[in-house]
């Protein structure tokens, strides 16, 4: 059995895996003030210059099921919130968009994350990482592409 920690830890390492993803924070962040809070999120790509570009990471619920006599199954949702300053000459929507999908293609490749988590059971549930909305926000008083994912993680007890 793993701990919610675990799935936490596995899921932040999954998505900081993603080559140029930006800053990821295991929690949602939130500082006093829009110079403080942008700080956080600011990030340096290897060839460019530094802008916001960050995620947080929620477990947004946790439902406990006994599927037989003696098993009992905890599945975690996450919720995933990226953010990207939004440069239209530089295409942004689409830079982050592909950062999305680098991710959603790793956990579809690896769903355990390392082995941490428990295959999900095979059923009407959605498996992998959903995008479960888009679009721009005034993010720390910058203008940002934000797109909110979803995965779910098992834990058997």
């Amino acid at each position: 059995m793993s701990t919610l920690a675990q799935h936490r830890a596995a899921v932040v390492a999954a998505l900081a895996s993603v080559p140029d993803v930006g800053i990821v924070h295991d929690r949602e962040r939130y500082a006093d003030g829009n110079a403080k809070f942008a700080a956080l999120y600011v990030y340096t790509p290897a060839a460019g210059k530094p802008h916001i570009r960050g995620w947080w990471l929620r477990r947004s619920s946790t439902a406990e099921h006994s599927p037989n006599v003696g098993r009992s199954v905890n599945v975690h949702t996450w919720t995933v919130r990226g953010y990207m300053a939004f440069t239209d000459a530089d295409a942004t929507e689409l830079v982050l968009d592909d950062l999305v999908e680098q991710f959603r293609a790793l956990v579809r490749a690896d769903p355990t994350l390392g082995g941490v988590c428990q295959p999900g059971p095979l059923g009407d549930d959605a498996d992998g990482v959903q995008v479960t909305d888009a679009g721009p926000v005034n993010f720390a008083g910058v203008l940002c592409h934000s797109v909110v994912l979803q995965l779910k993680t098992w834990s058997y007890l």
